[in-house]
Order: C-alpha cells, then structure tokens, then sequence
C-alpha cells in the first residue's frame, strides 16, 4: 500500500507541471484574446469574440478528447491528401496542456479585457503623451495596475486550471488521478487513494490561494481590497 501511495505524491509533481505549463498558455492566449477584443480592429474583434464564445461553450472533457483523438486525425488526413508518407502522434502531456491552457485562455482573455478596461483611458493617453512607447505604457502604467483588478478573476481561474488537470487521467497520462484510479482497481480499496488524491488538490489550492492573496495584497497597497 505505501508503494501506491508514493506513486501517487509522484504524480503530483506531474499535476503541477501541468497546471502551471497550461497556465503560461493561458496567460498567452489570454492576452492576446484581450488585445484582439479591445484593438477596435473588426476582424481582431471578431475572432476574439469567436474565441471565447466557442471555447467556453464546449465541455472541457469534450474539448479535451477532440485535440488528443481528433487532432491527429485531421493533420495525418491533411498529410496523406498532400501525398506524404507521413504520420503523426500527439504526446498526452502536449495534448493535455494545450487544450487546457486553449480553454482557460478564453476565460483569461475575459479577466484580462475587464481588468485593463478598468483602468482610466486618460493615464495611458498621458504616457503616450510624455513620449513613452506602447510597450512602455503597457510595462509601466497598465500592467501593474491591471494585476491589482485581475487578481480575484486570475484566482478563480487559476484554480480550475489546477482542477482540470485531472482530465489528463482520461488520456493516459500518469497524473496523480490515473495513478490514484490504478492503485484502487489493484487493490479494490479505491477510496483509500481517491481521498489522497482529492486531499492533494486541497493541499495545492490552498496554497495557490494563500500565495495569491499576498499578491492581491502587494498591489493593492493604498487602495481599497477585494476579497478573494
């Protein structure tokens, strides 16, 4: 039995590298989501609003088995048309990231937008006016202040990244639900390591919660605070 459960705090290590490589993918696409809404571009905004209305729309778990079973599918059928002998598999790990980090960028996309919309117009047209860069302007003026509105959103998300982990389970990648599913069908006592496992993701958001509250709390320094 201890064996299983060593195996399954090994697991975790591959939990958390999911979450947080899906997170970076997120912050990507959630920030380009963002950019392409509030461009005033129509086809920017078009593909942005597309973005978020279908992704959010479609269950995760059907999301999730479309890119691992389905990806492949299309790209070898594109391969084979185009007369190359050719073929393709996508590795659990990649196809777990990317269509978590895909889905949650939606979500980010929406808690960015609300976040730099919250920002007075006026001081990024001011440090434009003095000269800055857009970069600049967005470093320097707009960044930081947009951490201090994102954070609540950014938590909520953040701890449904780290939720939707257990989704790879379902792909064979050895995470510490598959892991936790494995040690109970061998020793018929699934319990046991179903309540280790679901004891883990407290653990984790509990701390995620704790290292974000300190975050919210640095930039909001002088300013009234939202509870997380």
């Amino acid at each position: 039995m201890t064996g299983y459960y060593i195996s399954i705090l090994q697991g975790s290590v591959m939990t958390v590298s999911i979450a947080l490589t899906s997170l970076a993918v997120a912050i990507f696409l959630g920030l380009l989501g963002a950019g392409a809404k509030l461009s005033g571009n129509r086809f920017a905004v078009i593909v942005g609003q597309a973005y978020t209305t279908l992704v959010r729309g479609v269950p995760e778990l059907l999301t999730m088995l479309l890119v691992f079973y389905g990806g492949p599918t299309v790209i070898n059928t594109l391969i084979e048309n185009m007369g190359w002998n050719y073929q393709i598999t996508l590795d659990p790990f990649v196809a777990g990231v990317l269509t978590i980090g895909f889905i949650y960028g939606a979500y980010m996309t929406e808690n960015f937008r609300s976040a730099i919309k919250a920002i007075p117009a006026g001081q990024r047209e001011a440090g434009l006016a003095f000269g800055m860069g857009r970069w600049q302007v967005f470093r320097r003026i707009t960044l930081p202040q947009m951490i201090r509105y994102v954070v609540p959103s950014f938590t909520n998300s953040w701890m449904c990244i780290l939720k939707a982990t257990a989704l790879v389970s379902l792909i064979g990648l050895h995470d510490m639900t598959y892991l936790a599913r494995q040690a109970g069908a061998a020793t018929r006592e699934p319990f046991l390591f179903i309540l280790m496992t679901a004891a883990m993701y407290l653990v984790f958001t509990s701390i995620s919660l704790w290292v974000l509250r300190k975050v919210h709390a640095r930039y909001s320094l002088g300013t009234e605070k939202i509870t997380l």
